[in-house]
Order: C-alpha cells, then structure tokens, then sequence
C-alpha cells in the first residue's frame, strides 16, 4: 500500500523540481546569451584574411547535465511505442547552449572578438545495469581571435 503512494509521490515530486530547475536555468541561458551576443561564432575552417594578423586561442566549453527522474520515466514510456523523446529535447538543448555559452565566456575573457572554426561534440553518460541515459556531455570547442597584441 505504500509503495501505491510513494511512486506517484516520487513522480510528482520529481516533475515540480525538475521544472523548476529548468526553467531557473534556461533564464540565466537566456540572460547570459544576450550578455554575449557581441562576440560571433562561425563554423569557418579558415581564418578571413582580415582576422590574420590577430591572435588565435583554443576555446571551449564543457557541461554534463543529468537526467531527472520524470524524464528518465517518460522517456522509458516513449521508448515503448517510439517516437521523438520530447523530454530529452530540452536537456539536450540546455546542454547545447550552455556549452557554446561557456566557450564563448572564455573567449570574452581571453579579449576574443569572435570564435572561429566552432564544434560541438555530444556523448551521453550511462547508468546502471540496463545502461540507461544518466546524464548527457556537451563540449563545445573554437578558436578565439583577439586582436594582435605585441
């Protein structure tokens, strides 16, 4: 009998928490991409001539973001009739942003103007026997150009 009300209790409680972490953390996201909008990210692998004589640096950016306990449950029940795993989707693009969002920080404050030649690699950590998504790891790498300094 009571397991009959600490499984729903674990899913609800899971669910309010987890949405509020989420949303906590895509408004600072939000206020933090709008901080660094000046400096631009571009997928070139060349360097334009006119950035040549700056300097050039590796950036990047690392996040690992875990899997709440709600989402791991709706994903379990997606799994079984398939389909898009919409309750992945935001962890994977909070991951995302907050990587890109890391790299370009570390670029502001190495003097950068813009990031070049930008990546993105993806990994998911698994957990437990059944080798289910624990967390999932987000490294965002690029090279920063900063203007030539003697």
């Amino acid at each position: 009998m009571i397991d009959l009300i600490i499984f729903p209790s674990l899913l609800i409680s899971g669910y309010l928490f987890g949405q509020y972490f989420e949303r906590k953390h895509y408004r600072s996201i939000l206020k933090r991409e709008s901080d660094t909008l000046h400096v631009p990210l571009l997928t070139l692998k060349t360097v334009p001539s006119e950035l040549k004589r700056c300097d050039a640096e590796l950036v990047a950016g690392n996040v690992v973001v875990s899997v709440d306990y709600f989402k791991r449950f709706l994903a379990g029940l997606r799994a079984i009739v398939g389909g898009r795993v919409k309750s992945y989707e935001s962890l994977v693009d909070r991951a995302r942003r907050e990587a890109i969002l890391r790299m370009k920080e570390q670029a502001i404050d190495k003097g950068a103007i813009v990031v070049t030649n930008v990546r993105i690699e993806t990994s998911s950590i698994s957990k437990g026997q059944r080798k289910t998504i624990g967390s999932i790891e987000v490294l965002a790498y690029g090279t920063a150009i900063s203007p030539y300094r003697s």
